[in-house]
């Protein structure tokens, strides 16, 4: 009998991660534009800033290997919260009315929504360092290992957030109004295209505020680590790693406690 409630949770949950990513699999434009607009961001401003470039080990690190974990981070950010708007559309849909009526907990739903948005988005940054050797990257197992897992964290992050928001929405307008106006400062004040030791005092500020600074951080200190100077100007590696565990603990909880809501 105690094993009814366990599955009844769990089997609702893998079902919606299981149909995020068949959706995702099935729309081939949207696996290439998600991949290619950072491809594109980073090799324009990587060869734009380049030679004025002077950040964590000048010497040894050249802008477009500086600026690569800072565009895993903008993977993660645009697909883990933009693909949380598959919440708006099935509600269009009557999808979702119809998942809230079953006798499912509202807590599978939020974490089945997550799990498919983190997935998405980790698989994507996955993809990405394929080009890693273009950027001077070096490549070990370990500490992509360690990097793929740092990307778990923050993208649940960022799943959480994107439903939080997405949930009470009645429109993909609004959502990506929204969003538009909230996420791109929130990347570029990441220390994901300079360092915070760079900014004015009240800028640092703000980037040592944001929830982002950590998760780039975090994936830069596990990609480039036991490198001197990754991380010069940034919070430490286990900084980044906390913040960005409590961070995605916290939205998973919001998220949970906003879509448990009666509406």
């Amino acid at each position: 009998m105690s094993s009814v409630p366990t599955q009844s949770w769990v089997m609702p949950a893998v079902a919606l991660w299981q149909r995020e990513v068949q959706r995702f699999l099935r729309q081939r434009s949207r696996v290439v534009g998600a991949l290619a607009t950072p491809v594109v961001f980073w090799v324009l401003v990587g060869s734009g800033f380049g030679r004025s470039f002077r950040g964590g080990d000048a010497s040894e690190m050249n802008y477009l290997e500086y600026a690569y974990p800072g565009t895993i981070a903008m993977i993660l950010l645009f697909t883990a919260i933009f693909s949380t708007i598959s919440i708006i559309e099935d509600r269009r849909e009557g999808f979702l009315q119809a998942v809230v009526a079953a006798p499912v907990h509202r807590s599978a739903i939020a974490f089945g929504k997550i799990m498919g948005s983190t997935t998405l988005a980790v698989f994507q940054a996955v993809l990405f360092l394929c080009l890693a050797p273009l950027a001077g990257v070096p490549i070990s197992f370990f500490p992509v290992l360690a990097m793929v897992g740092a990307c778990v964290i923050v993208a649940i992050g960022l799943s959480g957030l994107g439903v939080m928001i997405a949930w009470p929405m009645e429109s993909t307008q609004g959502f990506h109004a929204i969003m538009n106006l909230f996420l791109l400062p929130m990347w570029l004040l990441s220390g994901a295209l300079f360092p915070s030791s760079g900014a004015s005092p009240w800028l640092g500020w703000v980037m040592a505020l944001n929830p982002l600074t950590y998760g780039v951080s975090a994936i830069r200190g596990t990609l480039y680590y036991g490198q001197e100077g990754a991380l010069a100007g940034g919070p430490s590696l286990v900084t980044a790693l906390l913040v960005s565990i409590a961070f995605a603990f916290a939205m998973t909880v919001a998220a949970t406690m906003i879509v448990g809501r009666k509406r």
